[in-house]
């Protein structure tokens, strides 16, 4: 059994020993052991010489940005590799019913499958891609029971519904009945975890099973996770970015950059003394700063952005011919006024109308009732024709880059289409775009490429380039910075912040994390069921919350627990 640290180095700074000896093995074999354990393709290797021990309970966390090869660690131990992929070394999973050590690495998939939903379990990231959406979900949960032979038939259904309690699914046999486009991102997956644990798996493996859930259903789904794993006793892999959430679940750490093991520890040790230049970074960019200070408007200014009584709804189609449509209220008299300059935030969970007020500020809808104004000009009721100036005058830079931005054109038509939609001369175009590129951090060279030659950071540089094209006063930020990596996300934030300031916009950012808020907007308005619970400035709001909602959205947010 090794207990060797790896040395894997950062670039430029020699190879690192960890000082640490984190873990001492309880005797007898561990539940899973990884050793040296590579992935490569035909020219490349993407993850190098590591090694991972989990005991029955474990509870280790594997972090790193995208790319370190936190993923392709799960999927190799899971022996669900791409064709083009595939791992050397060794990785020995002993399961507890002592049936014997079966060595993953080349193994067979028949072999695999007898392992997998068993003795090996997985939580995904996207629960819409890991559930089958033309089977209803009790049907879903119940099969991985009949599969391995657990339960069948109606005890395997019950067996479903109760599994479904037990990760605090509401109305669990109607939910079980359902399909999972009829559920919302939390409960489906609550599901997944149900699948995951319905076997009573030694290992469970956790691939970033919270980024795409709002602050306060991740508290609950981790919580789940965690109560499932002890009752199992099952040994714990959590892998994500978000050091606060580790240092919330786990209490051993590894840390991957570039495919490498850079440090490993306890929790308490790596996250209060990191060793290494990467994971000091991590931590750093984990604890982000706050906005001091609110801008106060001149007496009698214009507002930059005025909503007043507005009620926003949406029909939804008939079930049947002879059903009536129903309706659903996205947003119910929200009235508020941002004043020029202000860095102002929205926050809320998914459905509570965020977007939907976006929308609204862009003029891309028009509320079923009251009015919306943009520098003292109406934007509500108005025809498209007439609205060219709010193009000019209003931005927004959006969740995902590769969802905004068109993989067939360069950066640079990227960039420059909103300054030829206006008229301006291509030789002008192409020095803006040069100078934005620059603004925001990159090369102007870099205007040849496509967006897919850039990382997810650099890509949403691009986006917010693209914004500032047309020289707009106020700039819609939604979710602007969700898909990002921790680090990434710090730089983009600070970004934003830097442009505000030296352009003199008014930013309108939305985001379901009041932590990133805090650290970039000096007032706040908290939406809950398209209803506004309360406007206060980012401090106050955080120190002493005006309403139990609000509240609960800031115990919710993670903090780094050393």
């Amino acid at each position: 059994m090794s207990t060797a640290l790896d040395t894997g180095g950062e670039m430029g700074t020699g190879p690192h020993v960890d000082r640490r000896d984190a873990h001492r093995y309880a005797p007898g074999r561990p539940r899973i052991e990884v050793r040296d354990l590579g992935v490569h393709t035909r020219r490349r290797t993407l993850v190098e010489g590591l090694d991972l021990t989990l005991e029955a309970g474990d509870r280790v966390g594997l972090i790193g940005e995208s790319g370190s090869g936190k993923s392709l660690t799960a999927l190799a131990i899971m022996g669900l590799l791409p064709d083009n992929l595939h791992a050397t070394g060794s990785i020995e999973l002993t399961p507890e019913d002592g049936g014997g050590t079966t060595q993953v690495v080349g193994a067979s998939d028949a072999a695999m499958s007898r392992l997998r939903g068993r003795d090996l379990s997985m939580v995904f990231q996207e629960p819409m891609s890991a559930l089958n959406p033309t089977m209803r979900v009790g049907d879903q949960v119940a099969e991985v029971m009949e599969i391995h032979g657990t339960a069948r038939g109606d005890a395997a259904q019950r067996r479903a519904v109760e599994l479904l309690e037990s990760v605090g699914v509401v109305d669990a046999e109607a939910v079980a009945r359902s399909h999972p486009h009829q559920l919302s991102g939390g409960q489906r997956q609550r599901v997944v975890i149900a699948i995951a644990l319905a076997n009573d798996p030694d290992v469970l493996i956790c691939d970033e099973p919270t980024t795409a859930l709002d602050v306060t259903v991740q508290a609950t789904v981790v919580q789940q996770i965690l109560e499932g794993a002890a009752a199992h006793d099952a040994a714990l892999l959590f892998i994500t970015h978000d050091l606060a959430l580790v240092s919330q679940v786990c209490e051993r750490v590894v840390v991957l950059k570039d495919g490498q093991v850079v440090e490993r520890g306890t929790v308490a040790e790596v996250f209060t003394d990191p060793q290494h230049p990467y994971t000091q970074q991590l931590v750093a960019a984990s604890r982000l700063g706050t906005r001091s200070g609110v801008p106060s408007a001149a007496p009698g200014a214009e507002p930059a952005v005025a909503v007043r009584d507005v009620r926003q709804v949406y029909t939804r189609p008939r079930r049947s011919l002879f059903s009536r449509p129903s309706e659903v209220v996205a947003l119910d008299d929200v009235s508020l006024e941002i004043a020029e300059g202000e860095r102002f935030g929205i926050v809320g969970e998914s459905g509570s109308g965020k977007s939907t007020l976006l929308r609204l500020l862009a003029g891309l809808e028009s509320p079923t009732e009251g009015s919306v104004e943009v520098t003292g000009r109406a934007v509500s009721g108005v025809p498209e024709r007439q609205l060219g100036w709010l193009r000019q005058t209003v931005q927004m830079v959006f969740q995902d880059p590769r969802d905004s931005l068109d993989p067939r054109m360069t950066v640079r038509d990227v960039v420059g289409e909103p300054l030829l939609v206006q008229g301006a001369p291509r030789v002008e175009v192409d020095e803006r775009v040069a100078e934005l590129l620059e603004r925001v951090g990159l090369e102007a060279a870099m205007m040849r490429r496509h967006p897919h030659q850039f990382s997810g950071g650099q890509r949403q540089r691009i986006s917010i380039a693209r914004a500032l094209a047309p020289s707009p006063r106020i700039l819609l930020a939604d979710e602007p910075v969700s898909a990002l990596d921790v680090s990434v996300r710090g730089q983009v934030l600070d970004l934003l912040g830097e442009l505000v300031d030296e352009m003199g916009l008014t930013l309108v950012f939305v985001s379901h994390d009041l932590s990133v808020v805090r650290h970039v907007c000096d007032r706040v308005a908290v939406l809950r069921h398209g209803e506004l619970v309360e406007v206060a400035p980012t401090e106050q709001l955080w120190a002493a919350p005006g309403s139990d909602y609000t509240r609960r959205l800031v115990e919710s947010v993670p903090r780094l627990a050393v």
